[in-house]
């Protein structure tokens, strides 16, 4: 695939959906003019961003003004330059776009707008380029060595010379070092450590409901729907039950596995590939799904965004067949649907009862996370009456 020029003054947000991994895994082929020849590389985009149709070649003489005008007006900029001021240019940039993008007296504030904005941010801030070797090589003065983080995120390099977007390969970088470092968790006994494309557990107080809701009488197994990184079925192996976690995405497979381990709790959980639950029943069953109802972008968002309530109701609708005699569903939800207007409290009871289920009971947290108390985001509304819950479900 070779892209064409673009002209400028168009503004392309994000992909509505986000593409299969088969096609991200093409790598399209893209091309443009540097010192009077044809350069080729492969185009990477984990966000399913569409190749760059005008490209220029920039380096540390580019203003920071300059550069902005240039991906707002939708060219892509490849970065030449210095790699710190590379990094610098970036933040320069991001701040120029939260003020263009910036919620102004009169503008609407749904999350339909919220979302907008966010999409033609990204899109815009994603215009800023580097070049990544066959190896994963950065060729750029000062560079770090990004290629353990690449080979995390991607595996083995294919031999190409390929280019992303800066920020995509910050993300990168900042998933390899939160792996490295992990993220504290009390009631694991230890960290977990999130892999690229994986969700962090750094809201802490859905994991504090898991770990101190009462266990149904005689429970010894545990299902875990949908893992991640394993963070929910450590903390029930820790309370002294055996585990079956669950997920389809192959990341957050080799991340809850290696979690486990990391743990000493291989005796007590197994993490197999499953598309919601495993064979047979539990007396406990447990799920976080995805809170809000709205379309990812990316893959990390998928543990954030449930196209249509999906995986909610998926759970729901096949728990009966997995729950033991007198066993408990687990479901762990924000209502911050709720108050978006994204999904209502009577939809989600509709959805219980025509499963074949009731509810025994719930136990409920406020959320402590900063955007709780941020006055300037633009859902802060939303936010501040935010509460998560455990939602013990029965067979009716």
């Amino acid at each position: 695939m070779i892209a064409e020029p673009r002209k400028r003054g168009t503004e392309p947000g994000l992909s509505a959906g986000f593409p299969p991994l088969t096609m991200l895994s093409m790598n399209p082929l893209i091309e443009w003019p540097e010192n009077g020849q044809t350069r080729r590389a492969r185009w990477r985009s984990e966000a399913g961003l569409e190749p760059p149709q005008s490209l220029e070649v920039v380096d540390d003489s580019l203003t920071a003004d300059a550069a902005f005008a240039a991906v707002r007006d939708g060219c892509a900029l490849l970065w030449r330059g210095d790699w710190m001021n590379g990094r610098r240019l970036i933040q320069e940039l991001t701040r120029r776009a939260d003020r263009h993008f910036a919620f102004k007296a009169g503008d609407e504030r749904s999350f339909a707008a919220h979302r907008q904005r966010q999409g033609r941010r990204a899109a815009l801030l994603a215009r800023l380029l580097v070049p990544l070797g066959p190896d994963y090589k950065l060729p750029l003065r000062r560079a770090q060595d990004v290629r353990p983080a690449c080979r995390e995120a991607w595996g083995k390099p294919d031999g190409s010379n390929s280019v992303l977007a800066l920020r995509e390969l910050l993300a990168v970088i900042s998933a390899h070092e939160w792996r490295k470092k992990g993220v504290p968790v009390a009631a694991v006994g230890g960290s977990i450590h999130p892999h690229y494309g994986v969700f962090s557990p750094v809201r802490g107080e859905y994991v504090d409901l898991v770990a101190q809701a009462p266990l149904p009488p005689g429970c010894d197994l545990a299902f875990d729907i949908g893992t991640g990184s394993g963070v929910l079925a450590a903390v029930l192996a820790r309370r002294g039950l055996n585990v079956v976690a669950t997920d389809m995405a192959p990341r957050a497979l080799v991340c809850a596995t290696e979690n486990i381990e990391r743990l000493g709790l291989t005796e007590k959980v197994s993490v197999v590939e499953a598309d919601l639950f495993p064979d047979g029943r539990a007396p406990l069953v447990v799920c976080n799904p995805p809170w809000l109802p709205a379309q990812p972008s990316s893959p990390v968002e998928y543990a954030v965004y449930d196209p249509d309530s999906h995986m909610l109701r998926g759970f729901l609708d096949g728990l009966p067949a997995h729950l033991a005699p007198g066993g408990e569903g687990w479901l762990i939800m924000s209502d911050l649907a709720e108050h978006l207007g994204l999904r209502s409290r009577e939809d989600l009871l509709h959805w219980i009862d025509q499963a074949g289920l009731c509810v025994l009971g719930r136990i409920d947290t406020r959320p402590t996370h900063g955007k709780a108390q941020d006055r300037s985001d633009p859902l802060h509304a939303a936010r501040a009456r935010e509460i998560t819950s455990l939602w013990r479900l029965a067979a009716q």
